[in-house]
């Protein structure tokens, strides 16, 4: 059985491993596929799914909706608005509204935020979060966060900004090797209590599990961090099951066991890190 952590102040008890909104599901020739991966996800306990409108050109929101107009009682769905401007982001989160299938959000993030000036954007009196604001107080979304896996340093000024509920940032084995997000952004969200949602385990892939890592390795080093839960894209059934089967016999890995990692994942510094320079 998958185990669950808080999700911050939110009140919710999100599991361990959650569903990302990429991958299969995201994919438009694979309809079938994607919702038979979100079913069986919601059958093996995952409650937290995240997407975007972003993944397959709204493709994944999309593909979710269908679930959710049965089982969206069964979810903490989570998605994202790239615009940075009050009106933009009102038009995105009716659109998403629609393709998923559902009346509210649960959580809705600043999508990869990179940039100073998308900061000052988002922050502006005509900015996103204004919008935020206003649907939270028109009970449209519950809660309010930020992403990103570009600049931690830029994350930690965001979340300093503004009392965003949760985060969602790039951790794995190879983070700590380049401006790493373990080491200047995920203590300042704990002390902030925080929900705190891991990506990139897999560095998109980069860091193929059985060449230096096996899955459990890379998921399990994301597991023993302060997180609330780990988001990962399922390219198939099997992956699924393989990846539950991990979360729930998992035990935090020791010191010397997380160090030996992030040692053998020195020579992958660039794959591991390589959306912090070209993305």
């Amino acid at each position: 059985m998958l185990s669950k952590r808080p999700l911050g102040k939110t009140g919710f008890e999100a599991a361990l491993l959650g569903l990302g909104g990429q991958s299969t599901l995201q994919d438009p020739d694979r309809p079938e596929d994607a919702e038979a991966i979100v079913n069986r996800a919601l059958d093996l306990g995952i409650n937290y799914i995240d997407t975007s409108p972003r993944y397959g050109d709204t493709t994944s929101e999309k593909h979710l909706g269908r679930i959710m107009a049965s089982r969206r009682s069964e979810v903490f769905l989570a998605t994202k608005t790239a615009d940075r401007t009050y009106d933009g982001t009102m038009r995105q989160v009716e659109d998403s509204l629609k393709r998923l299938q559902t009346d509210h959000l649960d959580l809705y993030q600043i999508h990869n935020l990179r940039l100073e000036n998308e900061l000052l954007a988002i922050l502006a009196k005509d900015g996103a979060l204004k919008a935020f604001e206003k649907l939270k107080d028109d009970g449209v979304i519950r809660f309010m966060g930020v992403t990103g896996h570009k600049d931690p340093a830029l994350m930690l000024d965001a979340i300093r900004a503004f009392p965003f509920d949760t985060v969602l940032m790039s951790l794995n084995v190879g983070d700590i090797h380049d401006r790493s997000f373990k080491e200047q952004l995920l203590g300042e969200a704990v002390k902030r209590e925080m929900g705190i949602i891991a990506m990139k385990l897999t560095a998109n892939g980069r860091l193929k599990p059985g060449e230096m890592f096996t899955i459990k390795e890379m998921l399990e080093y994301v597991f023993t961090l302060p997180v609330s839960n780990a988001i990962v894209g399922i390219s198939s059934l099997a992956e699924l099951e393989e990846n539950v089967k991990i979360a729930s016999s998992f035990t935090p890995l020791s010191g010397k066991e997380m160090t030996a990692l992030e040692d053998k994942a020195k020579p992958l510094a660039y794959p591991a890190n390589y959306f912090k320079h070209e993305w």
